[in-house]
């Protein structure tokens, strides 16, 4: 079982999962302030924990992509991800945070954290990220770091996803 690498950002500590976040892994999934913003939304907590179980079962077992707890003082605050999808052609960047850390500038650590270990570690190309267009902190957290528009990507119930990517060179330019 391989585990994602352990990160750090000034306040945060992104690190594998242990069995004993369960609890707070299904609380954070299960805030429908941060689940309205997740793949299909709201979930039922059996899927959530059933998830859970996949994290380990599948992605760490079967060395899939990097997930990681993110925490802040030792507590777990957050969730994220970086791995490929059909939707992006690429590596997507997945982050999720607890509605108090909201406005404190953490999404925007987190984000940037996992671009630079997608860039550096991983040698991708660029980075994408697809978020609902109605969840407008999201999408300024990501034109902040320098994601452009790509395209929308029309849902089924008419709702429609942003894709946007950030690639390596736009990446490079900022940090010069």
């Amino acid at each position: 079982m391989k585990m994602p690498p352990e990160l750090r950002t000034e306040r945060l500590l992104l690190d594998p999962y242990r069995p004993e976040d369960e609890a707070a892994f299904v609380a954070l999934f299960q805030d429908g302030r941060v689940s309205r913003w997740m793949g299909d939304g709201p979930s039922t907590e059996a899927a959530d924990r059933a998830l859970f179980g996949r994290v380990f079962s599948k992605v760490y077992a079967g060395d899939l992509f990097d997930v990681w707890a993110v925490r802040r003082g030792g507590r777990l605050i957050g969730h994220a991800e970086i791995k490929p999808t059909e939707q992006s052609g690429g590596h997507e960047l997945i982050y999720a945070l607890e509605p108090a850390a909201w406005g404190t500038g953490l999404g925007t650590e987190l984000a940037q954290a996992i671009v630079a270990y997608g860039f550096g570690t991983l040698a991708l190309p660029a980075v994408h990220a697809t978020v609902a267009a109605p969840n407008t902190a999201s999408l300024a957290i990501l034109r902040k770091l320098g994601f452009t528009h790509a395209r929308d990507i029309p849902n089924d119930d008419g709702s429609v996803t942003r894709l946007l990517t950030l690639p390596l060179t736009e990446f490079r330019r900022r940090l010069a």
